[in-house]
């Protein structure tokens, strides 16, 4: 079986671009933090935790050396949103070529979505991706931020990335094998 997806790719050219996301109040305990160890286990736990609902697959073959290596290149970074010490979130930044970031992952665990987590974790995310250059030794100043979202994530995903001020680049529809996805754990999908 197969499923018709749109992917729209957008982008930042400035730092000026970003329009932060209000702070969830200071009673809901969000903060944004990066795991400074790359860690296979957290980074994969992250990724079949939020795209297990919304068909992620493309990872979900990686070994754990794959996992290493790619988490332990130069200037990738992971950033996790909390909510009173419980993983809500996550952002992934990969430095490219000509000073480029991609926002390569973004999303929030079902639990979490809808509550304004969201907006916060892509603000202060795209705000690193902006001084990346600055933070990491070797690498270029930032001179683009992009990402892309497709049909597939949450329907409020394209809206929050133009909330932020991501303008769309270029559109795509492919066809797609509609691939299960497992959750965190096989039988975690949900049950419709």
């Amino acid at each position: 079986m197969s499923l018709t997806v749109t992917t729209w790719s957008l982008e930042q050219t400035s730092p000026a671009d970003l329009r932060p996301a209000p702070e969830p109040a200071a009673d809901r305990g969000v903060r944004v933090v990066r795991a400074e160890v790359p860690s296979p286990e957290l980074s994969r736990f992250l990724y079949t935790a939020v795209g297990g609902d919304i068909r992620w697959s493309d990872r979900l073959a990686w070994s754990y050396r794959r996992w290493q290596e790619y988490l332990g290149r130069p200037g990738v970074e992971t950033w996790v949103a909390y909510e009173r010490g419980t993983p809500a979130g996550y952002l992934e930044l990969e430095p490219q070529a000509a000073g480029a970031v991609e926002i390569t992952y973004f999303g929030l665990l079902p639990a979490f979505r809808g509550r304004g987590t969201g907006g916060h974790l892509l603000s202060v995310g795209t705000a690193r991706a902006w001084d990346l250059g600055r933070r990491r030794e070797g690498l270029p100043d930032t001179a683009r931020v992009w990402l892309h979202t497709c049909s597939k994530d949450g329907p409020h995903a394209l809206d929050n990335y133009r909330s932020r001020g991501f303008r769309v680049f270029a559109t795509e529809t492919t066809q797609e094998a509609d691939t299960p996805t497992p959750g965190p754990w096989p039988g975690a999908g949900p049950t419709t």
